[in-house]
């Protein structure tokens, strides 16, 4: 009797003991499966960075994470992104993306906004056009919604600019912002940065030569236009700063060649000079109305700490080294321009 109730107690154990063995097989499982839906390898190599725009859902996201196979289920990744609340507090951004991070890990940096800042540099645009164009391909406005405040008056006018002179604001440089910028921040930002630059140091330099800061600009990008070479740009600076203070036309070729509008032109002739612009200083006598191109530091520096001398003025040299010959007075001058032009003559340059 003894024998037969230890045997089916002995029974009843093993049945336990292997009920326990298989919940505790089910709690590994699920554990694993946890561990593997929030922490194992789930962001692809597919795409270095997940955009999300402004005003962007969670749909919008999991719409593009699943279209361009950013994570390796998009179902679980779905999953994941419900159970931590994230379809609530979607940020926009440039995210960079790291192959193999888990969804938990993933998520966690979409909810704190934790983008990479973008490193915008330029310098030497001519057109507002341009400009705007890159800008956008580097963030999120669009160059559309860039230009319009370019042209806004009503914007620009609060920072102290015009149409005319309001590239005088950009001072080529790199910085860094996010992304998801809007365009008038961004270009609030870059007031910030043009106050940061125009310190009490570079103001006084300009008053001593007789130029507010836009009126620098604007003869620094003349300079900026016309010196190849950096250590040519405080002697250009000197000469147009010559002409100016003697109220000499400043005869910028390259003035003339954003009159019209070609930048093609490599020879400057006299039906380019004829251009009826504002812009044309073989016509209109002092600074035109703005900046010709996005001047570089350098060349704003040059002006501000121009060379002193006597020259009015300039040719390239024959040599096409990019470095000029200055002259006091025309006969001179006369003399550097012949040699110029046949030197253009001979390279068949004709325009």
């Amino acid at each position: 009797m003894t024998d037969s109730k230890s045997g089916k107690l002995s029974q009843k154990a093993k049945i336990f003991i292997a009920l326990g063995v298989v919940i505790v097989i089910i709690l590994g499982i699920t554990a694993f499966t946890y561990y593997l839906r929030y922490f194992g390898p789930s962001v692809t190599d597919n795409e270095e960075y997940l955009y999300i725009h402004t005003g962007a859902d969670f749909e919008d996201v999991y719409k593009t994470i699943r279209e361009k196979e950013i994570v390796k289920d998009s179902v679980v990744f779905h999953w994941v992104a419900l159970n931590m609340n994230y379809p609530k507090v979607v940020k926009p951004g440039k995210y960079r993306l790291t192959p193999g991070m888990g969804n938990r890990r993933f998520i966690n940096m979409l909810k704190a906004g934790n983008q990479e800042p973008v490193k915008l540099s330029f310098r030497g645009y001519r057109l507002k056009e341009d400009f705007a164009g890159y800008v956008s391909k580097q963030l999120e406005p669009d160059s559309v919604s860039l230009v319009r405040l370019l042209d806004s008056t009503s914007f620009i006018s609060k920072f102290g600019f015009n149409r005319d002179n309001v590239y005088a604001m950009f001072i080529p440089n790199s910085y860094e912002m996010y992304w998801n910028v809007s365009a008038d921040k961004f270009f609030k930002r870059m007031y910030d940065e043009y106050q940061k630059f125009w310190n009490d140091k570079r103001k006084a330099k300009a008053k001593e030569i007789g130029l507010s800061p836009i009126q620098v600009s604007n003869l620094a990008a003349i300079v900026d236009a016309e010196a190849l070479h950096d250590d040519e740009m405080p002697t250009i600076a000197g000469l147009y700063l010559n002409r100016y203070k003697k109220g000499i036309k400043l005869q910028a070729d390259p003035t003339v060649i954003y009159a019209n509008k070609d930048f093609t032109i490599r020879r400057v002739l006299n039906r380019h000079l004829i251009k009826d612009s504002p812009y044309n200083t073989y016509i209109h006598t002092g600074l035109p109305p703005g900046p010709i191109m996005m001047p570089s530091i350098n060349a704003i520096d040059a002006v501000l700490n121009y060379q002193k001398h006597n020259y009015i003025y300039m040719c390239a040299k024959e040599d096409f080294s990019g470095y000029h010959n200055f002259a006091v007075t025309q006969a001179e001058h006369m003399v550097n321009a012949r040699r110029f032009q046949q030197a253009l003559n001979e390279r068949n340059i004709k325009k």
